[in-house]
């Protein structure tokens, strides 16, 4: 049995440096681009921060909850209410990103940084041997069509799409849990009103 004891002063001194470490970003383009990852789609913000959505609760629970529901049962329907506009907010967002992104006539950042590379390679006062496969890549027409175009952007964008459905699963799981909730406090009500 391993015995527990005091922290040493090492171990503090070790963690607290550590810490003074880790202290996010340092640089100014470093700091702006964290303050930006929360405002990118807005899904991290709660439903009724949202003036537009929190409008959309109260009805949506009413029809959920049903005539004569007492306050227990409206709350629980506006748990659900909001897990469900939630969801639908998350699926508005994935669709819209993709329409955008698919809306653009030119699309792939990656290849378009690597054709600015070999073109700024060949434009140096000595610029290096370049085979004939990079040279043509450097200068075809960078329009992407149909599946190619989508396969691309899935690939690039795997990021921004994965952490969408991050949210969607949280709104998902939220929901199903409201729904739980919800349908146990109708069965109970109904039991007690049989009794």
């Amino acid at each position: 049995m391993k015995k527990r004891g005091v922290t040493s002063e090492r171990k503090i001194a070790a963690n607290r440096a550590n810490a003074r470490a880790s202290t996010g970003p340092q640089t100014t383009r470093g700091r702006a681009h964290v303050a930006r990852n929360a405002l990118r789609h807005g899904l991290s913000l709660p439903v009724g921060s949202i003036p537009a959505l929190s409008e959309e609760v109260e009805p949506l629970a009413r029809e959920i909850a049903g005539p004569g529901a007492n306050a227990a049962t409206q709350e629980l329907a506006r748990r659900v209410a909001e897990a469900q506009i939630d969801l639908r907010r998350v699926r508005h967002a994935r669709h819209q990103f993709l329409c955008d992104t698919l809306s653009q006539e030119y699309y792939s950042y990656t290849k378009m940084r690597m054709k600015v590379k070999i073109l700024r390679a060949l434009l140096r006062p000595n610029p290096p041997d370049i085979s004939m496969e990079a040279l043509e890549f450097a200068t075809s027409n960078p329009r992407l069509e149909g599946p190619d175009k989508l396969a691309t952007i899935l690939l690039e964008e795997a990021k921004e799409l994965l952490a969408m459905d991050r949210y969607e699963r949280r709104a998902l799981s939220r929901r199903k849990f409201a729904v739980r909730a919800f349908d146990e406090a109708r069965r109970r009500g109904s039991r007690d009103c049989n009794h």
